[in-house]
């Protein structure tokens, strides 16, 4: 069964800095959370979907296997090399069969893994939320973190009041990768996202899933759509961009303007740029001014 976008982790060093930059770009931020391997996030909620900007603040509690290598160790060493979008985690509704799906094409690199923590309710009560977690593995992406994830308390996780952001974002558009050769990772990506027929066009390998589209782009496509350089992919792709919806970019640039970000107008699109969006490239799909 195809899976969709679930959450995409934007791996930084300072994790306030992080929260500070997504709030001045228009968007909710929830509260901070810790994992007990060492990991602290903070998350920006949208419908079905969510960014995980994470930091590595207790890297004293990373030894160990599971989750602590997997996960933390993996963005520890990611941000030793730089800033940006380490992990890409697709929706789950049975780990179990994802990890057999998994095992059979290849592509698996866990077995199913379980963690609870404590979080915040819409009433500001504290919650327990759980989470399963597989973990795949491209070997064509050395640079990028793959996992299916399931929850197991979604009343307790999602919060309306947290999606209603000042930017206007209404959705995830889609995830974009950057290899030197996108055809070299359509059979991954297929057995990854469960949906057998990806689209292949000039430089781009497309998988539309249920939520959001996941792209995979040469450095000149990804130059061509979005106005500048792809992230360095001569060791294996990269995931370099998060295309999100919006209601219209009249109140985008407000918030963007009220808020000091950069921001450039490119193929239909708003587009902050790494050097500001601290590593990652994020893109804005919506109805122009006055349009």
């Amino acid at each position: 069964m195809p899976r969709g976008l679930d959450h995409i982790v934007h791996a930084v060093r300072d994790l306030d800095a992080a929260a500070d930059f997504y709030r001045r770009a228009g968007f909710m931020v929830g509260a901070r959370n810790r994992h007990s391997w060492g990991t602290h996030n903070q998350l920006v909620q949208l419908p079905g979907f969510f960014m995980e900007l994470l930091a590595v603040a207790e890297p004293e509690k990373l030894a160990g296997e599971g989750f602590a290598a997997l996960f933390g160790d993996f963005n520890r060493r990611f941000l030793e090399r730089h800033e940006g979008l380490s992990f890409m985690m697709l929706e789950s509704r049975d780990v179990t069969a994802d990890v057999a799906q998994f095992r059979e094409a290849g592509i698996a690199r866990s077995e199913a893994l379980h963690f609870e923590r404590a979080g915040k309710g819409a009433d500001g009560s504290t919650v327990t939320v759980g989470f399963s977690l597989a973990f795949a593995r491209d070997a064509g992406a050395p640079d990028v973190g793959f996992a299916v994830c399931r929850q197991h308390h979604p009343q307790s996780f999602w919060n309306t009041a947290l999606q209603q952001h000042p930017n206007g974002a209404t959705g995830i558009a889609g995830a974009v990768l950057v290899a030197q050769n996108p055809a070299d990772h359509h059979i991954f990506l297929s057995a990854f996202t469960g949906e057998r027929e990806l689209h292949a066009g000039s430089g781009v390998l497309t998988a539309p899933t249920p939520r959001g589209d996941i792209r995979v782009m040469d450095p000149a496509a990804f130059r061509a759509r979005f106005g500048i350089d792809a992230p360095d992919c001569a060791s294996g792709a990269r995931l370099a961009a998060v295309r999100f919806a919006v209601r219209e970019r009249a109140a985008l640039h407000h918030a963007l303007e009220a808020g000091s970000i950069p921001f450039a107008e490119h193929m239909g699109q708003t587009v902050i740029a790494p050097a500001a969006a601290l590593g990652a490239t994020l893109a804005f799909e919506g109805l122009e001014i006055g349009g």
